[in-house]
């Protein structure tokens, strides 16, 4: 922590390293790998077709559409799978919410987690409205192959600024990193200096993130479906401002007693613990079968598994055995009762007894319907949950990243099943042959909940055919998805 010296000390001296690693990356665009541009293009493909999923459930349409009634823009940004065109904050917000709101696309973890998608609502807002703005001034729109190397920075950013910064130890919501990032992207992506950008994301940093209250019992409820809504709505905020010279604050991270690291960190210093360039989205892990929190997606492979031996026999349970990493116990080990699908969803007991009893998951199963099911909450009292501590370093290993969960389940008889052990989930990079194919099943499934079957297969083809697709305006793109 700072000295009283240097407290009252007014030299701002350099800019912060990490502030300024970030601004020369986003301004260095086309650095990106072809396996991370090839990765984004399924990442789009499933960030959309999940929002596209969400609109069905009522508590998610609420969020949909403008602050105001009946209010729109012209040639503003578009809301994929809706009527509405927004002003680029607003349109970011409603992206954001689409994206986030069943917890069913792709992740990132490390000492922080996070979902690196949520970026999205950011830069397709400002994607849209870019291209648009060209096309009225006779200049070319944005292309697809463009906003998906934006989409790599942004997904490196978050997931670099994760890998050796736990935002979670210190109370702090994840989403200040998705805000870090989408400042960053968006700024760059408006044709701001280095100045600018620099100055967007000081701010971003200055303004901090929420507390996790929303994702932990015994208060975890619906804003965790909201909140990368609101920091890539913020984010397009600030960098607008930034665009307008608004300053910025050079030591925003280092400054003593006042700046992030000393304030939120206790003194620990903000580092990006490689360089910035491909690596998080050639690493990212989709969610593929299912929508469970990541840390869980391997118990539920685990229970999918186990299904047919034990659905007959539920009344002979005695115990099951979950064995897991630190995070999953620290994240979603969960006693005692869930009071919404928010809860439920992040709750590994529940999650692991939803596989064992229906041998599938969906989002409907964290519906109250389901929920009411009395034999859920009687197989989550019968649940010990322990860490095995060589999972714990596996999940850190940055050659390894797993995901690893073990279920086994015992009855009063002595019998027992064997132990189903699932290290990386399908959605993983070692995996990653084997979970393609879905993704584009998924993504088909999905956008039939929302458009005719016509729709479907051109949106579908266009997405598959990828030089097409990589030449294409983001306009025309998003058109696609309009009602």
């Amino acid at each position: 922590m700072a000295t009283e010296d240097a407290v009252h000390d007014n030299h701002r001296g350099t800019t912060d390293d990490v502030l300024v690693n970030i601004t020369d990356y986003v301004l260095g665009l086309g650095q990106a790998s072809e396996e991370a541009v090839e990765t984004a293009r399924y990442v789009l493909m499933d960030t959309l077709g999940v929002g596209m999923l969400a609109l069905r459930f009522p508590e998610c349409a609420k969020h949909i559409g403008p602050y105001v009634p009946n209010f729109s823009v012209s040639l503003g940004a578009r809301v994929p799978g809706t009527k509405y065109e927004l002003d680029p904050v607003q349109a970011a917000f409603n992206i954001g919410v689409m994206i986030r709101w069943l917890d069913y696309n792709d992740t990132w973890l490390a000492a922080e987690w996070g979902h690196p998608s949520d970026n999205l609502g950011a830069i397709l807002a400002v994607a849209d409205y870019m291209s648009r703005q060209n096309r009225l001034h006779g200049k070319p729109p944005l292309t697809i192959r463009q906003l998906l190397e934006r989409m790599v920075q942004a997904h490196e950013i978050q997931g670099v600024l994760a890998l050796d910064n736990s935002l979670n130890r210190r109370g702090i919501d994840h989403v200040l990193f998705v805000k870090v990032a989408s400042t960053a992207v968006a700024t760059a992506m408006l044709g701001g200096n280095k100045e600018q950008v620099l100055n967007a994301v000081s701010n971003a940093w200055i303004d901090n993130g929420p507390l996790r209250t929303y994702r932990h019992a015994p208060n975890t409820g619906s804003r965790k479906s909201w909140a990368a809504g609101d920091a890539t709505s913020r984010a397009v905020w600030l960098a607008f401002m930034a665009l307008r010279d608004e300053m910025g604050y050079p030591n925003a991270l280092t400054a003593p007693k006042w700046g992030f690291q000393d304030v939120v960190m206790g003194g620990k210093e903000i580092v990006l613990a490689r360089p910035l360039a491909s690596y998080v989205m050639e690493n990212v892990l989709f969610k593929i079968s299912f929508p469970a929190e990541f840390h869980a997606q391997t118990a539920v492979e685990c229970a999918l598994q186990l299904h047919e031996q034990v659905a007959g026999r539920i009344d002979e349970i005695e115990r099951i055995v979950i064995t897991t990493h630190e995070s999953a116990i620290r994240i979603i080990d969960k006693k005692g009762p869930l009071y919404n699908p928010a809860d439920r969803d992040h709750c590994l007991q529940y999650m692991t007894a939803i596989g064992l009893l229906y041998g599938h998951l969906t989002a409907d199963h964290y519906e109250d319907e389901t929920a009411e099911d009395p034999r859920i909450d009687w197989l989550r009292e019968r649940m010990e949950v322990i860490e095995d501590v060589q999972y714990s370093r596996d999940y850190l290993d940055p050659d390894k990243r797993s995901i690893a969960n073990a279920v086994q389940v015992f009855f009063h008889d002595g019998s027992h099943t064997e132990k189903v052990v699932c290290e990386y989930p399908i959605g993983h990079r070692r995996r990653r042959a084997e979970g393609l194919p879905k993704i584009v099943e998924k993504f088909r499934a999905n956008l039939a909940t929302r458009f005719p079957q016509k729709r479907v297969d051109r949106i579908v083809g266009q997405c598959l055919d990828t030089q097409s697709l990589y030449e294409m305006g983001v306009d025309e793109f998003v058109q696609l998805f309009v009602i």
